[in-house]
């Protein structure tokens, strides 16, 4: 990204450091305001994520910024016998620890705490590595697809759900007047985190998506790299392999 979007604009900590708290204080309520926010549009776009995982019939799959898990959770219908879902808040684990005791899959999915730019896990571990709606959230974009890189094994799959903007009329119009007007209201009166959504909304405006955010992921050593626009533009999923 060209410019660096933080959630609190405080220049005495680092970005992951306000991204983390933000994600804590909003934690309670996230999953129920992302269904008003998207419409329940995003259940959709994960489905087609895991679909997309399930065709590789991986072992093992990681889930950066797994947030409340509720990626994670679909991952189980791929069949994989290990899932981790890292995440750097807290908060988002622990409403995630939750609701995966609750579908009784804690013994598939383990939550854990850790930083997407230095993860725990050794070289070429991981069959499948998804990322939804969190690479622009990273400190460092390179060093956090960097880091993914080295723990995918060689023809493994990874696959990011990120928000985008239309580039067609009126869908951009339509979406920049959503974005400026409607989506701040929203969150306002759902977050007790009035920072928060607007972080949100800015952090996705700036972040390169499209051939962008293709060429960076080519650039990390990716290939098969592909971008596919949902719902008019206003998400991507993209697939690379190693």
């Amino acid at each position: 990204m060209s410019e660096k979007i933080t959630p609190y604009n405080d220049t005495s900590r680092s970005k992951k450091e306000q991204v983390a708290e933000m994600f804590d204080t909003i934690s309670e309520n996230y999953d129920e305001l992302n269904r008003v926010i998207s419409f329940g549009i995003d259940v959709k776009w994960r489905k087609k994520v895991v679909a997309i995982i399930a065709k590789t019939k991986p072992a093992k799959i990681l889930d950066v910024a797994t947030g409340t898990g509720d990626l994670a959770i679909n991952l189980t219908k791929t069949g994989a016998s290990e899932i981790i879902g890292l995440d750097i808040s807290e908060g988002m684990l622990a409403v995630g620890k939750n609701k995966i005791k609750d579908k009784g899959l804690d013994k598939v999915i383990k939550m854990v705490k850790g930083d997407s730019e230095n993860l725990p896990y050794e070289d070429n571990y991981f069959d499948a590595i998804t990322v939804a709606f969190g690479v622009r959230n990273f400190e460092n974009l390179e060093k956090g697809l960097s880091e993914i890189f080295r723990v995918l094994r060689p023809e493994g799959v990874f696959t990011v759900l990120e928000t985008s903007l239309p580039t067609k009329t009126p869908y951009k119009q339509g979406h920049k007047l959503y974005c400026t007007t409607l989506l701040p209201l929203i969150g306002k009166l759902f977050s007790k985190d009035k920072s928060a959504y607007s972080y949100l909304n800015e952090s996705a405006a700036a972040f390169p998506y499209g051939d962008a955010f293709n060429n960076i992921l080519r650039k990390i050593g990716f290939i098969e790299v592909n971008d596919n626009p949902q719902t008019f533009g206003v998400a991507t999923i993209y697939t690379a392999t190693k």
